[in-house]
């Protein structure tokens, strides 16, 4: 087993420490979710906290970690009698994004099935997890249907299996550690809510911090062994330093006064339900206890909500984590206030400097970084087009006009991919996936991955007397072994082309254009789609994102997103050719959904129009499916978007039409069905 880094030889990073401290010394505060750059030390300071956790006392043999002294009556390797256990160091578990769910919560154990004709359960990742550590790198690109599994468990304290004749239930408490970069995507909002505290981690612009970071590295990459004994003492410290946490936990006093302050503050910032109160009362604890203190104070409290709430604050997909710390301590003020005063003699050495002293900093990171100014800045506007908004400017170029805020977003219907497809799990067009509702068997091609066990069995049942069959197991052969087809929701590419032309300049227009490209977004953030962004205006197109599972950048491009100038529709389509083109070799399996913004005007070049209808085939040739989102406006309507839908040949959607409550959609779709009739 490899050496791992120390844990208090991290440079810096006292957020992200602090946090993982906490939950070691109180596991009910639920866990962390660590946000960061990729580079910056996440995975190795939670590897490096294992290390540290407290030995606990298991009953022997128990496949499930009963603690001896209370033993989970519905323990399947029960019943066990209380009494003395044998110690073992908390396991860190790790779930990879791409396990299976019975890896994950267990099953059957089918070799002992077929074999000795018995129901074995063979436990998984949440069983060896229990009273230790589940850990999740890169836990925003987990599929739905593990994290639907983690929800369950995580609420219940407990895992159910029911499956393949298989009935058991067993504790699975522990504490749920994820990491994440936030530039792959988001976290679905359920299980975001489920971490107790999240930190924010980014590298340090230090440059003596920096040359610290790599120059421990680089030590301990020499000799893993020598570089961890230098650090022996520090890391036995910190032990003891928790061990003693924990054991003062139980005696520190949660005052009226700061009970008032938590729920004040919640309140302040409308967080849903009433977890952020309870995990904010729990990490003061944890606070006070770290600092070897017997009450809880308000920079306990004023701690806590910087490191429980900003995750949970966020009202949808697109709204960035954080915090207004000048609206954090107005609403702790009032609440003392409205007190007579709360607990506001916080102990010097409290939750501020209760963290690992600072030291210098870790592997591959370093301190927090404040940031800087945003990169993706507003254009200066330039001169404004009328018109159709084809007119140069006297220096050559497209006229230009400031980006205008997106209209409010709503529910939008429902885009699919036609057939049947076989990419990644989501929530979009219809797939054949690993997980979902078992339509049939087949026989395997490769590797068995499902088995389809009744299948299986029906085929080897024939041939048990010619095989000599006498006992109770049954004889299964390779040629017996049926694969589970199973149908579910894969997600797709949705490569969005948006017209930003001088003749969708109006502000009205490109204010609603870009409210329901948001919706779109926000729809493919909820279906675990990859979105892509090309816009097009005055002379070209251009990939303003390429191909990303992170819609919030999407979202931030289409709000700067600068209008005015000529309609080159064709340059769009061609530039969304190349990037589907590279994007099928990269991943094969991931079907594409092409959703064009236009009103299908086409100016620019000769004879643009037909220009723009020769790339529309060019897509219709190669079998991409393709939605155009009619943009036209007035009461003469020339119909060009429709006209290039059919050049796709694809579908064409209004704007009204796009709501999922729209009245046209509806008559639209009931007058579609009549025809099919």
């Amino acid at each position: 087993m490899s050496t791992p880094y120390p844990f208090t030889a991290i440079v810096g990073q006292d957020d992200l420490r602090l946090g993982l401290l906490l939950n070691a010394v109180s596991p009910a505060v639920g866990g962390v979710l660590v946000r960061g750059e990729k580079g910056t030390a996440k995975s190795t300071a939670v590897r490096a906290l294992a290390a540290l956790m407290p030995e606990v006392e298991v009953v022997a043999g128990c496949r499930f970690s009963c603690a001896p002294g209370a033993p989970d009556p519905a323990c399947p390797d029960g019943p066990h009698e209380a009494g003395t256990g044998v110690s073992r160091p908390a396991r860190t578990v790790e779930l990879p994004v791409g396990a299976s769910e019975d890896r994950l919560v267990g099953a059957l154990d089918i070799e002992r099935a077929l074999s000795e004709g018995v129901k074995a359960f063979e436990p998984g990742l949440l069983a060896d997890a229990h009273r230790g550590i589940l850990y999740v790198d890169e836990v925003n690109l987990l599929h739905d249907h593990l994290v639907d599994l983690l929800l369950d468990a995580a609420a219940m304290g407990a895992s159910y299996v029911e499956r393949e004749g298989v009935s058991v239930r067993h504790a699975a408490r522990f504490l749920l550690v994820g990491t994440m970069n936030p530039e792959e995507g988001e976290l679905r909002p359920q299980l975001l809510d489920r971490f107790g505290l999240t930190v924010e981690v980014a590298a340090s612009r230090d440059t003596d911090l920096r040359v610290e970071v790599v120059r421990r590295r680089l030590a301990y990459d020499d000799d893993p062994a020598g570089f961890a004994a230098r650090w022996a003492d520090e890391e036995n410290a910190l032990r003891e330093r928790i061990v003693a946490a924990r054991a003062l936990l139980p005696r520190v006093v949660l005052g009226d006064g700061v009970l008032r302050q938590i729920a004040a503050t919640c309140a302040a910032f409308e967080v849903d339900g009433m977890r952020a109160d309870i995990v904010m009362a729990r990490t003061a604890t944890a606070l006070a206890a770290w600092a070897g203190r017997e009450e809880v104070v308000a920079d306990d409290v004023r701690q806590a909500a910087l490191l429980a709430l900003p995750h949970r604050r966020r009202r949808n997909p697109f709204d960035a984590p954080g915090l207004d710390e000048d609206k954090l301590d107005e609403a702790l003020q009032d609440a003392a206030d409205g007190e007579g005063g709360g607990d506001d003699d916080p102990d010097p050495d409290g939750p501020g400097g209760g963290g690992v002293p600072p030291q210098g900093d870790g592997p591959d990171d370093g301190g927090t970084d404040t940031g800087g100014p945003d990169d993706g800045g507003t254009d200066a506007p330039g001169q404004e087009e009328t018109g159709s908004g084809d007119a140069p400017t006297p220096g050559g170029g497209a006229g230009e006009q400031q980006p205008v805020r997106a209209g409010e977003p709503f529910r939008t219907k429902m885009l699919s991919v036609p057939g049947l497809g076989e990419g990644a799990a989501g929530r979009r067009s219809r797939a054949r996936t690993e997980h979902g509702r078992t339509t049939g068997s087949r026989r395997p091609e490769g590797a068995l991955t499902k088995l389809h066990l009744a299948a299986t069995v029906q085929a080897a049942a024939p041939h048990q007397r010619a095989r000599g069959r006498s006992g109770r197991g049954l004889i299964v052969r390779r040629d017996d072994l049926r694969q589970a087809t199973r149908e579910g929701r894969e997600g797709n590419l949705v490569l969005f082309v948006v017209d930003a032309s001088g003749s969708m300049a109006a502000r009205q227009r490109m204010s609603a254009v870009k409210g329901a490209v948001m919706s779109l977004l926000l729809d493919a953030y909820q279906r675990r789609d990859k979105v892509g962004l090309v816009t097009f205006r005055g002379k070209d197109a251009e990939v303003a994102l390429p191909p990303t599972s992170s819609v919030d950048a999407a979202a931030a491009r289409l709000e700067t997103l600068p209008t005015g100038g000529r309609t080159p529709l064709a340059a769009g389509l061609l530039k969304a050719h190349d990037v589907l083109r590279v994007e099928r070799l990269r991943d094969p399996s991931r079907r594409a959904l092409l959703v064009v913004v236009t009103d299908g005007r086409a100016t620019g070049g000769v004879d643009p129009v037909a220009l723009a209808a020769r790339a529309g085939r060019l897509h219709a040739s190669e079998g991409t499916a393709s939605v155009v989102v009619d943009c036209e406006s007035g009461i003469v309507r020339l119909g060009l978007a429709a006209q290039l839908a059919r050049d796709l040949e694809g579908s064409a959607v209004t704007l009204d039409e796009l709501r999922a409550d729209s009245i046209a959609g509806l008559v639209k779709d009931i007058t579609a069905m009549g025809r099919a009739a």
